[in-house]
């Protein structure tokens, strides 16, 4: 039988009570329903983009035909051989270019998003699962780990790495700290330039500062209740990120999420 309850603990990192499980952690782990949704919700941030209809085109060609022995490639009108307006010669258009008009967002049943969502919020529950990802879970005291609504008022970084020190998820931000380097490529200078690993998630009921005190810890994110969504637990389709939820946060789940 599994668990039927959570230890809640304090910003000192020591157990003062329980909560009950809500039902929505025993959903069965759906990693192809989750990729799925993960992929619909970020195909929505594709910015459609197309060629001109034109491009490539604005010359006076002709072809000379057989008999000359040379390609019968358009030519420049203009003088000379120079190759033009073809595809592969220079300055001539593309073969095959993208258009606007393609449909790039992908759309599933919201049955199954919702099966997305409370599967990935059950794998947070999951230490097997948050340790195959890559996260440092072994000195993290509780899987789900939930703290009490002190942890919404924090206003300055150093409280939160504190408490993160405390509930033994400092090393996982650290894992994050030694993972970042400098992307390889012109994304480097389009607003792309440091690539790093995803950290812990903290989950909240309201925000009374919290998401400004977090927002410099290397690779945390800090989510309202109300604004969860699969990315944030799944990211790059994976589920089993290392999440910490709020004693009031985690009591709106059943009513949130109810149980699948």
């Amino acid at each position: 039988m599994g668990k039927t309850s959570a230890k809640i603990f304090d910003l000192q990192g020591k157990a003062v009570g329980k909560v009950r499980l809500p039902a929505v952690f025993k959903t069965p782990l759906r990693p192809d329903v989750i990729k799925r949704a993960v992929v619909a919700v970020r195909s929505r941030r594709f910015q459609p983009q197309g060629r001109d209809v034109l491009a490539g085109k604005r010359r006076s060609v002709e072809s000379l035909g057989a008999g000359h022995g040379i390609a019968r490639v358009p030519r420049l009108r203009a003088g000379g051989q120079r190759a033009a307006f073809a595809v592969g010669t220079v300055g001539g258009r593309q073969a095959h270019p993208p258009v606007k008009e393609k449909v790039s967002v992908k759309r599933i049943p919201k049955k199954e998003m919702r099966l997305a969502l409370c599967s990935a919020i059950a794998a947070t529950a999951l230490k097997e699962t948050v340790a195959s990802r890559g996260h440092i879970s072994d000195d993290v005291r509780d899987f789900p780990l939930v703290v009490k609504d002190d942890l919404q008022n924090l206003k300055k970084t150093s409280e939160v790495e504190e408490v993160f020190i405390k509930l033994g998820l400092w090393p996982d931000v650290y894992r994050v700290k030694e993972s970042r380097k400098v992307r390889a490529g012109k994304g480097k200078r389009r607003g792309r330039r440091i690539k790093q690993a995803v950290g812990p998630l903290l989950v909240i009921a309201k925000d009374e500062g919290l998401a400004r005190a977090a927002r410099d810890v290397p690779g945390v994110d800090v989510s309202v209740i109300d604004n969860l969504n699969v990315e944030l637990l799944a990211p790059g389709t994976r589920c089993g990120r290392l999440t910490v939820w709020t004693e009031s946060a985690f009591k709106r789940v059943e009513k949130r999420f109810g149980g699948e």
